[in-house]
């Protein structure tokens, strides 16, 4: 962070969460993590019946991507971009607004039902692509040209959520705006998550003298990320085919190799850091389930190898990002204690239930029960942990 932004944060004299951007757009984001995986389940078991003009599958599936997970990236570029651009940070009211417009979104989808559908779109496409402004006003006004492909990421991502709404006017293919979401993610994963994986993996070996690892984007990472590109641009316009099973199971097997380059077994001392390369090791694990699903839907199921990339590898990547950053920015010290390494076992266990359902010969609606109780209980106990970190002013000393 550079001096300026620092003393702006100082300067600020309103309502603490809304000094930096992590801080409401993670707080939102758990909450929906907490609260749409119970609702589905509980819909799957014939309990409960929502899901307005789209339905409950559709709007679950919607606001996990859409909802949960743009929050989460909003919240960590808006705290990022002023780190990487040397210029002021978004805080005060220009924070709120922007975060009113994603509640407003929100409550659009929930409320489809009564609300006409153009006005849905309008109002809960026009969040992605304000943080799409936001960023490439940053990136071009700071020159931070290494930063650009997150800033078509981003635009990307808002495109998708476009495409999802319309879906329901019949001018879009079924399933293209979820996919192109989720493949969206997976790329932000591997481009992100191989910057602070790797970068804070070598902090921490520094700091407690043990030997470094490679530094610098190696071969290795170049073919990696082409790879995961061409396989996702293929699963989001056929999912299905060969040749999409084929580059996923491909970038699958060359990003376990970017993956042991990075020494995460050395980690296992500071869960703060261990996390990262579990939640990276998820985005393998669901690049393979997905190229398996492509060429043996009968082996491994879509809806696992879909869940494997959702609550696997975006649920506990994003955790473990929002525990680091919030711990961090708040004036925490960087360790996870005994609560933080709950969270992370039931983020985990509650993925690794949800893409074992299909192949679990017992209820199927009740191993989505379980998987939605320990999932969304990873998160309400961050909501509930880190909530007070999030709302209270910075730790001093």
């Amino acid at each position: 962070m550079t001096a300026t932004s620092a003393q702006q944060i100082r300067n600020y004299t309103g309502p603490s969460i809304f000094s930096f951007g992590f801080r409401p757009f993670f707080l939102g984001g758990a909450l929906i993590a907490v609260v749409m995986p119970l609702l589905m389940a509980a819909f799957m078991a014939g309990a409960l019946d929502f899901g307005g003009h789209y339905g409950a599958i559709a709007l679950h599936g919607h606001e996990m991507v859409y909802g949960y997970l743009s929050a989460i990236i909003a919240g960590f570029l808006l705290t990022a971009v002023p780190n990487w651009t040397g210029r002021l940070p978004i805080v005060g009211r220009g924070l709120v607004a922007i975060f009113v417009l994603w509640i407003g979104g929100r409550f659009a989808v929930v409320f489809s039902g009564v609300i006409d559908a153009r006005l849905v779109l309008a109002i809960d496409a026009s969040f992605l692509f304000v943080m799409s402004a936001i960023l490439w006003r940053e990136i071009l006004t700071g020159k931070n040209w290494r930063n650009a492909p997150i800033g078509v990421m981003v635009t990307l991502f808002a495109s998708g959520n476009l495409v999802w709404h319309l879906e329901y006017a019949g001018i879009a293919q079924a399933g293209l705006g979820l996919r192109w979401g989720l493949g969206i993610v997976a790329l932000l994963l591997a481009l992100i998550g191989g910057r602070v994986t790797p970068s804070f993996t070598r902090n921490w070996l520094a700091k407690n003298n043990k030997p470094s690892i490679e530094a610098g984007l190696s071969i290795v990472d170049k073919i990696s990320l082409a790879l995961i590109g061409l396989g996702v641009l293929l699963w989001i316009i056929k999912p299905t085919s060969a040749p999409t099973g084929g580059v996923l199971i491909a970038a699958a097997l060359a990003n376990i190799l970017r993956l042991y380059r990075w020494g995460g077994w050395r980690t296992t001392s500071e869960p703060l850091v261990m996390i990262l390369h579990v939640g990276y090791f998820w985005l393998v694990v669901a690049l393979m389930f997905l190229g398996l699903a492509a060429l043996a839907p009968s082996f491994v199921s879509p809806l696992a190898a879909l869940h494997a990339l959702s609550a696997g590898a975006a649920g506990v990547m994003t955790l473990a990002v929002m525990t680091r950053a919030t711990l961090g920015h708040t004036g925490r010290p960087l360790s996870a204690d005994r609560s933080t390494l709950v969270i992370y076992v039931l983020v985990n266990l509650g993925a690794v239930i949800r893409v074992a359902a299909p192949f679990i010969a017992i209820d199927y609606s009740l191993t989505v029960m379980l998987s939605a109780i320990l999932w969304s209980a990873a998160f309400f106990m961050f909501a509930i942990v880190y909530g007070r970190y999030l709302i209270l002013p910075k730790a001093s000393g």
